[in-house]
């Protein structure tokens, strides 16, 4: 019979997708490799890197890949990546599947489904050539599995109750072992009652590097998970059975402000690995100050003839999009999802539209009922922090926190980009971006206005020459 025409070789191997298959990895000792080994990382304003081990066509199964001689590890704002030890060649990897409690952000926590102890689960990293072995403990009251999302792998490791392996019972472990046979941001997820399970937060991402990179390393590799829940304001879990009007949106599994910056040096070479295990909403992500590359989906690199510049990528549920820049331009800049909707937290829903409504003397009347009553909406959210209102009992203000200049009125998939010309080091908060002079806007001087002849109550402005607006008719017939 003859081959498939898909046994693809590693880069300077000997090495088929069946001989991964059909072969372990190297003899080794057993060594823990945690995550705390490698998350204090050097800044590199050279950008010289240790190159990875060449694979040689007589070399056979590959030894396992190691950080920072192999691969720069990634970043996980707001999260974790799983440590592993390695036995007889194999890495070894352990998730814990269970009911966890979780803060979305100050105010607003959770019982929710998850891994390890947390929401999401751990980050999984290896490299392209490894052979993992993964056991999975299940201390649900529920059945659960692992599905690999986007790996290749055989059929019986796939992870889909009933139709590749019988589900893991509550109180059981299973064990899932594969080589790696590709490189890209992957992800895993429970495919066993899939509506409620990943509805609660049974989602996690799987990155791969390669063995051999084609490309340089970057400095700073973030991954973010994107989310969406239905948490009713004071309850104590989210709703699975949404469909539709998810009210909680989150990166890493946290809403604004709860997210964690994305901090880099000027001069670094950034790449942003987002994937989208939410139920139903794809989301525009949008960057602000800088252009980007789409460089990967999850179903490997994009050629560079397929590539374009872009500031907005667009995630599709169930995929995952990496994107690549150089940070040349310092500053805080916002990074969210477009939909204007999910940067908002736990918006109601059926309010009136009170946009221009005059409510003068309608407070004091409706005060002497309910002596708190406050109108809100004339002119839309933004001053919602600011009234600093009450709230049920675990819920969040619509919009988020108070930064340098103000309200950021903004929340759920909202975070920032910290690029700095300085950095000690990359762990912690450098605050917030002191402008440089004659580059921050302002109220216009007097002074200003009158050397450019505008008046400052907007008399004067040009406006749309005659006919421009006017709705367009159809001739007769």
């Amino acid at each position: 019979m003859n081959e498939p025409n898909h046994q693809s070789k590693f880069p300077g191997s000997a090495l088929t997708r069946r001989d991964m298959l059909a072969t372990g990895a190297v003899a080794g000792g057993a060594i823990l490799l945690g995550a705390r080994a490698v998350a204090q990382q050097a800044l590199h304003p050279d950008h010289q890197h240790p190159a990875a081990e060449p694979l040689r066509p007589d070399q056979g199964p590959v030894p396992p890949g190691e950080a920072l001689r192999d691969y720069t590890p990634v970043v996980v704002p707001n999260g974790w990546t799983l440590p592993y030890k390695v036995v007889g060649g194999v890495k070894v990897f352990h998730l814990v599947v269970e009911e966890v409690e979780h803060e979305f952000a100050p105010g607003l926590k959770a019982t929710c489904w998850g891994y390890n102890g947390g929401v999401h689960g751990p980050v999984i990293e290896a490299v392209e050539g490894d052979r993992v072995r993964i056991f999975v403990t299940n201390r649900l009251v529920a059945p659960t599995t692992v599905h690999w999302h986007g790996v290749l792998l055989p059929s019986g490791m796939d992870g889909v109750g009933g139709l590749s392996q019988r589900a893991i019972q509550p109180g059981e472990t299973f064990v899932y072992e594969f080589p790696l046979l590709q490189h890209g941001t992957l992800m895993y997820h429970s495919h066993h009652d899939e509506m409620t399970q990943m509805g609660l937060g049974l989602t996690g991402m799987f990155i791969i590097h390669p063995r051999q990179p084609k490309v340089p390393r970057p400095d700073r590799d973030f991954a973010l998970l994107l989310h969406e829940w239905r948490i009713e304001p004071g309850a104590s879990r989210p709703d699975p059975n949404e469909m539709v009007n998810f009210n909680v949106l989150t990166i890493n599994a946290k809403c604004f402000p709860g997210t964690r910056p994305l901090v880099v040096k000027r001069g670094d070479r950034v790449r942003i690995r987002i994937g989208n295990l939410g139920a139903m909403s794809h989301h525009p992500i949008h960057l602000h100050g800088y252009s980007f590359t789409i460089t990967a989906t999850d179903g490997g690199a994009i050629p560079e003839a397929g590539r374009w510049p872009e500031t907005t990528v667009l995630v599709p549920v169930g995929s995952t999009r990496t994107i690549e820049f150089t940070a040349d331009n310092p500053g805080d800049w916002a990074m969210h999802c477009h939909m204007t909707h999910h940067v908002m937290n736990q918006m109601g829903e059926g309010l009136p539209n009170m946009i221009g409504v005059d409510t003068r003397g309608l407070d004091t009347q409706i005060r002497s009922l309910l002596p708190e009553y406050m109108s809100m909406g004339q002119a839309g959210m933004g001053d919602m922090t600011d009234m600093q209102m009450a709230v049920p009992t675990n819920s969040i203000p619509m919009v988020g926190g108070i930064g340098p200049y103000g309200e950021i009125t903004m929340g759920g998939m909202f975070t920032i980009l910290k690029v700095r010309e300085h950095l000690s080091n990359y762990d912690e908060d450098p605050g917030w971006y002191q402008t440089p002079p004659g580059t921050l806007a302002s109220r216009a001087t007097d002074e200003a206005l009158r050397a450019a002849g505008i008046a400052g109550d907007g008399s004067g402005a040009p406006g749309p020459p005659d006919g421009t607006l006017r709705s367009h008719k159809l001739p007769p017939p």
